[in-house]
C-alpha cells in the first residue's frame, strides 16, 4: 500500500467536508423537487449530516495514526456499511416500510461491528474479526428473515456483507503490516 502525503490529507479533507455538506443539503434539495418524501427537516439531515461527520473522523484519525492506505480504507468500508445500513432503514426501511418492526434486524451488524471493535481495543486484527462477525450477521439476518417468511433481502444483504468483508480484509493488512498488537 503506499503512503498518504499531505496532499492527499488536503484532498481528502476537502471530499469529507463535500460530503457532509452534500448529506445536509441533499435531502433538503429532494424534499422540494421529490412529491411523498417526509423529513423533518432539519432534524433528520442534522442526524445524517452528524453520522457521516463520525465516520469522516474515524477515518482522520486513522490517517493520522497510519501513514498506509489500508486503515483509513477499512474504517471507510467498514463506515459506509454501517452508516448506510443505519440511514436506509430509517429512512425507508429495507423490508416494508421504516415502520416495519423486522427492520430492527438489520442494526445488529453495525452494532456487532462496533461492540466487537470495543473488544478488541480498536486494534487491527481484532476488527477484523468484528467486521467478519458483522458480515456472518448480515447474513443471519437474511436467513432469519426467509425463515419466518418476512421477506428476501438478497440483493441488500450482498452489498452489505460485501462491504464488511472488504473492511475485514483491509484490517487483516493493517495489522500483517504493523503486526496484531498496535492500535488502530
Amino acid at each position: 500500500m503506499r503512503s498518504l502525503t499531505s496532499l492527499d490529507l488536503g484532498r481528502y479533507r476537502l471530499r469529507a467536508a463535500a460530503l457532509i455538506a452534500g448529506t445536509i443539503i441533499l435531502p433538503i434539495i429532494a424534499l422540494r423537487l421529490v412529491e411523498g418524501l417526509a423529513w423533518d427537516l432539519p432534524g433528520d439531515a442534522l442526524f445524517l449530516g452528524f453520522l457521516t461527520l463520525g465516520s469522516l473522523l474515524a477515518l482522520e484519525v486513522a490517517a493520522r495514526l497510519r501513514p498506509t492506505l489500508s486503515l483509513p480504507a477499512a474504517l471507510a468500508y467498514a463506515a459506509a456499511a454501517g452508516l448506510l445500513s443505519i440511514w436506509i432503514n430509517l429512512a425507508v426501511g429495507i423490508v416494508g416500510s421504516e415502520d416495519d418492526p423486522v427492520n430492527i434486524l438489520f442494526a445488529a451488524p453495525p452494532i456487532i461491528a462496533l461492540l466487537g471493535s470495543a473488544v478488541a481495543r480498536f486494534r487491527t486484527a481484532g476488527m477484523a474479526t468484528a467486521m467478519t462477525a458483522a458480515a456472518a450477521a448480515q447474513l443471519g439476518v437474511l436467513l432469519l428473515l426467509v425463515f419466518i417468511g418476512a421477506g428476501f433481502t438478497g440483493p441488500v444483504t450482498v452489498f452489505f456483507v460485501t462491504l464488511w468483508l472488504l473492511s475485514a480484509t483491509l484490517f487483516r493488512t493493517a495489522a500483517g503490516r504493523s503486526g496484531a498488537a498496535h492500535y488502530a
